[in-house]
Protein backbone atom coordinates (compact mmCIF):
# COMPACT_ATOMS: atom_id res chain seq x y z
CA UNK A 1 0.00 0.00 0.00
CA UNK A 2 1.40 3.73 -1.05
CA UNK A 3 2.43 5.89 1.93
CA UNK A 4 -0.09 8.90 2.45
CA UNK A 5 1.52 11.70 2.68
CA UNK A 6 0.12 15.00 4.14
CA UNK A 7 2.03 18.41 3.35
CA UNK A 8 2.29 21.24 5.52
CA UNK A 9 2.71 24.63 3.96
CA UNK A 10 2.58 28.66 4.18
CA UNK A 11 3.79 30.34 0.88
CA UNK A 12 3.96 29.68 -2.75
CA UNK A 13 4.91 26.03 -3.18
CA UNK A 14 7.65 25.59 -5.04
CA UNK A 15 8.74 22.81 -3.08
CA UNK A 16 5.34 21.01 -2.84
CA UNK A 17 5.11 21.32 -6.95
CA UNK A 18 8.51 19.37 -7.07
CA UNK A 19 6.49 16.54 -5.07
CA UNK A 20 3.77 16.99 -7.12
CA UNK A 21 5.60 16.60 -10.43
CA UNK A 22 7.51 13.68 -8.75
CA UNK A 23 4.16 12.54 -8.28
CA UNK A 24 2.79 12.65 -11.65
CA UNK A 25 5.75 11.24 -13.07
CA UNK A 26 5.62 7.74 -10.67
CA UNK A 27 9.29 9.27 -8.90
CA UNK A 28 7.19 9.74 -5.84
CA UNK A 29 7.24 6.62 -3.37
CA UNK A 30 3.98 7.54 -2.24
CA UNK A 31 0.72 9.79 -2.53
CA UNK A 32 0.28 13.34 -1.24
CA UNK A 33 -3.90 13.35 -0.09
CA UNK A 34 -4.09 16.28 1.77
CA UNK A 35 -1.88 19.85 1.61
CA UNK A 36 -2.65 21.91 5.00
CA UNK A 37 -1.37 25.37 4.75
CA UNK A 38 -1.46 28.33 7.50
CA UNK A 39 -2.04 30.84 5.46
CA UNK A 40 -4.82 31.66 3.22
CA UNK A 41 -3.61 33.31 0.65
CA UNK A 42 -0.66 30.53 -0.18
CA UNK A 43 -0.11 30.28 -3.84
CA UNK A 44 1.21 26.52 -2.88
CA UNK A 45 -3.20 26.38 -2.29
CA UNK A 46 -3.56 26.63 -6.00
CA UNK A 47 -0.71 24.28 -6.84
CA UNK A 48 -2.85 21.71 -4.92
CA UNK A 49 -6.18 22.36 -5.88
CA UNK A 50 -4.78 22.60 -9.65
CA UNK A 51 -3.87 18.73 -9.06
CA UNK A 52 -6.81 17.79 -8.20
CA UNK A 53 -5.21 17.47 -4.49
CA UNK A 54 -7.77 18.01 -1.59
CA UNK A 55 -6.28 21.11 0.62
CA UNK A 56 -6.96 22.68 4.04
CA UNK A 57 -6.16 26.06 6.01
CA UNK A 58 -5.61 26.26 9.73
CA UNK A 59 -4.69 30.09 10.65
CA UNK A 60 -3.16 31.15 13.50
CA UNK A 61 -4.55 34.48 13.05
CA UNK A 62 -7.89 32.95 13.82
CA UNK A 63 -6.94 32.26 17.13
CA UNK A 64 -5.63 35.28 18.17
CA UNK A 65 -8.37 37.25 17.24
CA UNK A 66 -9.48 39.53 19.85
CA UNK A 67 -6.32 39.57 21.96
CA UNK A 68 -3.51 41.76 21.74
CA UNK A 69 0.22 41.05 21.33
CA UNK A 70 0.67 42.35 25.00
CA UNK A 71 -1.47 39.35 26.29
CA UNK A 72 1.19 36.89 26.08
CA UNK A 73 -0.09 34.36 28.35
CA UNK A 74 -3.61 34.01 26.91
CA UNK A 75 -1.75 34.36 22.99
CA UNK A 76 0.77 31.38 24.58
CA UNK A 77 -2.74 28.86 25.20
CA UNK A 78 -4.15 30.27 22.13
CA UNK A 79 -1.11 29.38 20.15
CA UNK A 80 -1.41 25.30 22.32
CA UNK A 81 -4.76 25.03 21.24
CA UNK A 82 -4.01 26.16 17.21
CA UNK A 83 -1.42 23.12 17.94
CA UNK A 84 -3.98 20.87 19.19
CA UNK A 85 -6.24 21.73 16.98
CA UNK A 86 -3.67 20.66 13.89
CA UNK A 87 -2.87 17.30 15.28
CA UNK A 88 -6.19 16.67 15.60
CA UNK A 89 -6.94 17.85 11.89
CA UNK A 90 -3.76 15.55 10.37
CA UNK A 91 -4.78 12.68 12.57
CA UNK A 92 -8.82 12.51 12.27
CA UNK A 93 -9.58 14.93 9.57
CA UNK A 94 -11.08 17.39 11.77
CA UNK A 95 -10.02 19.69 15.54
CA UNK A 96 -13.26 18.47 16.63
CA UNK A 97 -11.64 14.78 17.34
CA UNK A 98 -14.88 13.52 18.70
CA UNK A 99 -16.38 13.48 15.13
CA UNK A 100 -16.90 11.36 12.74
CA UNK A 101 -14.23 10.54 10.85
CA UNK A 102 -15.84 9.91 7.60
CA UNK A 103 -13.91 7.07 5.69
CA UNK A 104 -10.68 9.71 6.55
CA UNK A 105 -7.75 7.92 6.26
CA UNK A 106 -4.34 9.52 8.52
CA UNK A 107 -1.35 10.02 6.81
CA UNK A 108 1.63 7.79 7.83
CA UNK A 109 4.29 10.45 6.60
CA UNK A 110 4.08 14.71 6.86
CA UNK A 111 6.27 16.63 5.09
CA UNK A 112 7.07 20.46 5.60
CA UNK A 113 7.23 21.77 2.86
CA UNK A 114 8.03 25.64 3.63
CA UNK A 115 5.69 25.49 6.63
CA UNK A 116 6.88 28.58 8.82
CA UNK A 117 5.51 28.25 12.31
CA UNK A 118 7.14 25.82 14.75
CA UNK A 119 5.87 22.86 15.66
CA UNK A 120 5.31 22.28 19.65
CA UNK A 121 5.45 18.87 21.40
CA UNK A 122 1.29 19.77 21.76
CA UNK A 123 1.38 18.54 18.05
CA UNK A 124 4.47 16.37 18.02
CA UNK A 125 3.86 14.05 20.63
CA UNK A 126 -0.29 13.18 19.22
CA UNK A 127 1.16 12.81 15.47
CA UNK A 128 4.03 10.29 17.41
CA UNK A 129 1.71 8.07 19.15
CA UNK A 130 -0.30 7.75 15.80
CA UNK A 131 2.82 6.36 14.15
CA UNK A 132 3.09 9.50 11.84
CA UNK A 133 6.38 10.44 11.05
CA UNK A 134 7.07 14.14 10.29
CA UNK A 135 10.02 15.50 8.23
CA UNK A 136 10.62 19.09 7.26
CA UNK A 137 13.33 20.39 4.58
CA UNK A 138 15.97 23.24 6.22
CA UNK A 139 18.37 25.89 4.06
CA UNK A 140 21.03 25.00 5.71
CA UNK A 141 23.64 22.07 6.95
CA UNK A 142 23.33 19.92 9.75
CA UNK A 143 24.17 21.85 12.86
CA UNK A 144 24.02 25.39 11.08
CA UNK A 145 21.95 28.04 10.76
CA UNK A 146 18.86 26.94 12.54
CA UNK A 147 15.63 28.69 12.61
CA UNK A 148 14.15 31.57 10.13
CA UNK A 149 16.74 33.59 7.58
CA UNK A 150 18.70 30.66 6.93
CA UNK A 151 19.71 31.39 3.63
CA UNK A 152 20.55 35.09 4.15
CA UNK A 153 22.87 33.83 7.44
CA UNK A 154 24.73 31.16 5.26
CA UNK A 155 25.19 33.66 2.25
CA UNK A 156 26.69 36.49 4.68
CA UNK A 157 29.15 33.98 6.68
CA UNK A 158 30.28 32.62 3.11
CA UNK A 159 30.85 36.15 1.81
CA UNK A 160 32.22 36.86 5.16
CA UNK A 161 35.27 34.30 4.71
CA UNK A 162 33.71 32.45 7.67
CA UNK A 163 32.37 29.33 5.93
CA UNK A 164 33.18 27.95 2.07
CA UNK A 165 29.63 25.68 2.21
CA UNK A 166 26.37 26.21 2.72
CA UNK A 167 23.26 23.60 1.42
CA UNK A 168 19.80 21.70 2.70
CA UNK A 169 19.07 18.92 4.26
CA UNK A 170 16.13 16.72 4.91
CA UNK A 171 15.90 16.26 8.83
CA UNK A 172 13.03 14.47 11.37
CA UNK A 173 11.00 17.28 13.35
CA UNK A 174 11.70 17.14 17.30
CA UNK A 175 11.09 20.08 19.66
CA UNK A 176 14.26 21.65 19.03
CA UNK A 177 13.75 23.92 15.69
CA UNK A 178 15.92 22.54 12.75
CA UNK A 179 18.22 19.90 14.94
CA UNK A 180 16.53 16.73 13.82
CA UNK A 181 18.38 13.64 12.24
CA UNK A 182 19.38 14.48 8.96
CA UNK A 183 17.68 12.22 6.71
CA UNK A 184 19.16 13.60 3.34
CA UNK A 185 22.09 16.18 2.83
CA UNK A 186 23.41 17.66 -0.10
CA UNK A 187 25.68 20.91 -0.34
CA UNK A 188 26.84 24.29 -2.01
CA UNK A 189 30.01 25.69 -2.96
CA UNK A 190 29.84 29.16 -1.44
CA UNK A 191 31.28 31.69 -4.23
CA UNK A 192 32.85 34.58 -3.22
CA UNK A 193 30.97 37.67 -5.26
CA UNK A 194 27.97 35.88 -5.66
CA UNK A 195 25.00 38.14 -4.58
CA UNK A 196 22.33 36.27 -2.47
CA UNK A 197 19.44 36.61 -5.02
CA UNK A 198 21.91 34.22 -7.02
CA UNK A 199 22.51 32.02 -4.18
CA UNK A 200 18.99 32.20 -3.11
CA UNK A 201 18.51 30.32 -6.77
CA UNK A 202 21.00 27.53 -6.38
CA UNK A 203 19.30 26.93 -2.85
CA UNK A 204 15.90 26.45 -4.13
CA UNK A 205 17.12 24.01 -7.13
CA UNK A 206 18.73 22.31 -4.78
CA UNK A 207 15.69 22.29 -2.50
CA UNK A 208 13.28 20.89 -5.34
CA UNK A 209 15.89 17.56 -5.74
CA UNK A 210 16.47 17.05 -1.78
CA UNK A 211 12.48 17.41 -0.91
CA UNK A 212 11.50 14.52 -3.68
CA UNK A 213 15.00 12.31 -2.72
CA UNK A 214 14.30 12.56 1.05
CA UNK A 215 10.78 12.51 0.97
CA UNK A 216 11.19 8.76 -1.36
CA UNK A 217 14.30 8.11 1.48
CA UNK A 218 11.96 8.41 4.16
CA UNK A 219 9.13 6.47 2.89
CA UNK A 220 11.80 3.27 2.24
CA UNK A 221 12.93 3.55 5.80
CA UNK A 222 9.03 3.18 6.85
CA UNK A 223 8.38 0.57 4.60
CA UNK A 224 11.36 -1.89 5.80
CA UNK A 225 10.20 -1.32 9.45
CA UNK A 226 6.38 -2.75 8.25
Amino acid sequence: MACNITVLISGSGTNLQALIDAQSQGKLNGNITQVISSSDTAYGLKRASQNQIPTKTHLLKNYYKGTTKDQIEIRKEKREQFNRDLANLIINGSIDSKLEKNNYIPPKLIVCAGWMLILSPTILEPLEKAGITIINLHPALPGAFEGTHAIDRCWKAGQDGEIKQGGVMIHKVITEVDKGEPILVKELDLIKGESLEQYEERVHQIEHIAIVEGTNKIINELSNNL
